[in-house]
């Protein structure tokens, strides 16, 4: 562990932990509490790795699989230190929550999935949905794996892009109709 910026020693790195897990509204792996907490070169992967097991063994953070929860206990024991941890992290830090926050929230209404189909081909589904229920169901047929997989990331990017456009075109056409 380094003795320079933020991080000093173990609590530093516990304390921003908190102050993370305090603000995502989601679970978050071990990968993504480093993540979220990395906001300058003195955090190592390490560091946090050493501290999510001590502080689920202290009643801090709560594991469920491979995900990891803030718990009553850590909420209160990191409002007391959060003011330790200095603004411009903590600015960074809380920056960084949200991309997240919205990241995981958008992905419960984008799904998107591969299907092999009997002629070799691979099916690309894009599911999209509000809260409100399904908006669109969309399947499109690519010729080999690699090109299924690279059209499902680039459906799943751009799933209200496609949407949009969709209904556009569909509506722009009815007006033509009256």
């Amino acid at each position: 562990m380094q003795g320079v910026g933020f991080i000093h020693d173990m609590m530093d790195v516990k304390a921003l932990i908190l102050f993370v897990m305090a603000r995502v509204n989601y679970p978050a792996t071990e990968q993504q509490i480093y993540e979220l907490c990395f906001q300058n070169e003195f955090l190592s992967y390490f560091d946090v790795r050493t501290a999510i097991p001590q502080m689920v063994e202290t009643g801090h953070l709560e594991r469920n699989g491979e995900q990891f929860t803030i718990t009553e206990k850590g909420r209160s024991d990191g409002a007391v230190v959060e003011n330790s941890v200095p603004y411009t992290v903590r600015q960074k830090a809380e920056d960084a929550v949200l991309r997240f926050n919205r990241e995981i929230h958008r992905s419960s209404f984008v799904k998107t999935r591969v299907e092999p189909k009997p002629s070799g081909d691979f099916g690309v589904v894009l599911e999209l949905s509000d809260e409100m229920g399904s908006l669109m169901t969309m399947e499109l047929t690519a010729p080999n794996q690699r090109q299924a997989v690279r059209l499902q990331k680039l459906m799943e990017k751009k799933a209200e892009a496609v949407y949009n456009l969709a209904m556009a075109e569909l509506l722009d056409e009815e007006e033509e109709l009256d």
